[in-house]
């Protein structure tokens, strides 16, 4: 009987409650009626879901569907997320550059915060001091043009030990792909850890992260429903993943402490990157502490986001150069003339290679990395284009669409580097044309790093060998279809036949 009155005390209050919050809700809506926002065009949306049921197996290719009927500038509902698409160089330009500092955050996504180290790394941040800091260390210790020159010798030594083993292939069938991955992670490897890590872990490991970041999570998009995330083990498995990796990094860091122990006055010719970021965490001169966990998280950076992207382009720019014997013949004309007879072109040498820097921006414009630049978010209210754009509205930038953009692209289905011959079009984030890096605040600040590593891999491929099909292929064949992740892959592997010049 005692505890009668508090049950009706606690009935009267929650009923209290919920009248007041109806109350609040309905204030606030008959207020928003009276101040009408003019909003980008929008598809009609589900219930719950939104536009979830629209985007298809390729959203980049979906989303481009429905911009052609909606606009260059569309607003959409993934679950209760509103969502912006560009798909227009204006629109993209409008973002990127003209209110670039209203859209420079990043959104709260639970699944990649578990990934990073709660955020804590550069990529996937939000906008911020952290990020200005974390910006600051990445350019001027890790990807400068003085340290991209310094890691030159991992460079040529992988492209020379790939070209080892595709002349030992005998002119039998290779699986470039998995090649191409191998060297990759190869490189990579060694810039960041001074070796190459044997086995199977640490790749599986990679791959099981990368794959994590695109994989969808319920409470990314409807977040009262983030408990469907850890009903179906994706969460529980982000953990899991999150933790293995954290065991991994901890392993590398304790390796390097010992052996800068170890070391003697002269200390090793080159520093790797967990090298560099030590350094810098005991230095002590700085306002900004790169704590441990910030550390982990700039080292997943560098893997997430260089590997896959170097791999990605290569793969694509072979397979285009294998399906147009013209461009393929066109380049290596020019590398041979270049080269001179030497048996390895070199870093020097590309400024001189006209058609081949017209032939990465014709891939970058068909096979942009990321189809969609990764998703911004706006931190404040912004008027754009004619339209009102809400703060904490997501954004996405469709590089893929505006690669296909008939208005700006002549034949834009064909791929045709003369295009970009005696043009003043690049790819770092100055022309919105092509933008497969991105541009403005979160543009990537590792383009030369990444681009110095597949144009010294592709000249000496191209200088070295011819590719064909295996028996039985043809050309107009060719599987050109897409697999969705982080960077949208060739689905089916390039399988080639190299036949040295």
């Amino acid at each position: 009987m005692a505890t009668f009155p508090s049950l009706q005390l606690f009935l009267l209050s929650f009923i209290t409650s919920i009248i007041l919050m109806i109350c609040i809700r309905f204030k606030f809506f008959s207020f928003g009626l009276k101040i009408k926002k003019c909003l980008p065009p929008s598809p009609r949306k589900l219930p719950i879901i939104g536009n979830l049921h629209q985007l298809g197996s390729h959203p980049h290719q979906s989303l481009h569907a429905l911009s052609k009927k909606y606009g260059p500038l569309m607003l959409i509902h993934l679950g209760s997320i509103p969502t912006l698409v560009a798909s227009s160089i204006d629109a993209a330009q409008e973002i990127l550059k003209t209110h670039d500092s209203s859209f420079s955050s990043r959104p709260n996504i639970a699944i990649v915060k578990i990934l990073f180290y709660g955020g804590k790394n550069l990529i996937f941040s939000p906008q911020g001091e952290h990020w200005r800091k974390m910006r600051t260390v990445l350019v001027t210790r890790l990807v400068s043009n003085a340290r991209v020159k310094l890691f030159r010798k991992v460079r040529e030594d992988e492209t020379r030990n790939l070209i080892g083993v595709l002349v030992e292939s005998r002119g039998s069938v290779v699986d470039m792909s998995a090649l191409i991955v191998k060297l990759t992670n190869t490189i990579i490897c060694k810039l960041a850890f001074g070796r190459v890590h044997s086995g199977s872990k640490f790749t599986n490991l990679l791959t099981e992260h990368i794959e994590m970041i695109a994989t969808f999570s319920v409470g990314s998009y409807i977040p009262w429903l983030s408990w469907v995330d850890r009903l179906t083990g994706l969460e529980g498995r982000a953990k899991r993943g999150a933790q293995e990796f954290d065991v991994f990094l901890e392993g590398v860091i304790e390796e390097h402490v010992n052996k800068k122990r170890g070391m003697d006055a002269k200390g090793d010719d080159v520093q790797d990157i967990v090298d560099i970021l030590l350094e810098f965490q005991n230095e002590n001169t700085s306002d900004f502490t790169l704590d441990s966990d910030s550390l982990k998280a700039v080292i997943l950076d560098v893997f997430a986001g260089g590997t896959d992207t170097i791999y990605n382009t290569l793969v694509w720019i072979l397979t285009e150069l294998i399906r147009n014997p013209r461009v393929m013949k066109k380049l290596q004309q020019e590398v041979t003339k270049v080269a001179q007879g030497r048996s390895m072109l070199f870093e020097e040498d590309f400024e001189k290679m006209e058609y081949l820097k017209a032939v990465i921006k014709e891939s970058y414009r068909l096979h942009p990395p990321a189809p969609f630049l990764l998703p911004r978010e706006s931190v404040e209210d912004v008027k754009m284009m004619g339209y009102d754009i809400p703060a904490g509205t997501r954004v996405f930038v469709n590089a893929w669409a505006i690669g296909r953009d008939p208005t700006v692209w002549e034949n834009f289905e064909e791929f045709k580097p003369e295009r970009f011959l005696d043009s003043s079009i690049d790819f770092k984030g100055h022309h919105f044309e092509l933008i497969p890096f991105g541009a403005g605040r979160r543009g990537c600040p590792a383009i030369h790093f990444s681009v110095t590593i597949f144009e010294l891999v592709l000249v000496n491929l191209v200088y070295k060998f011819d590719f064909r099909l295996p028996d039985g292929e043809k050309i107009e064949d060719m599987d050109m279809s897409e697999r969705n992740g982080l960077t949208v892959h060739k689905k089916v592997p390039l399988l080639v036949v190299p036949t040295p010049r």
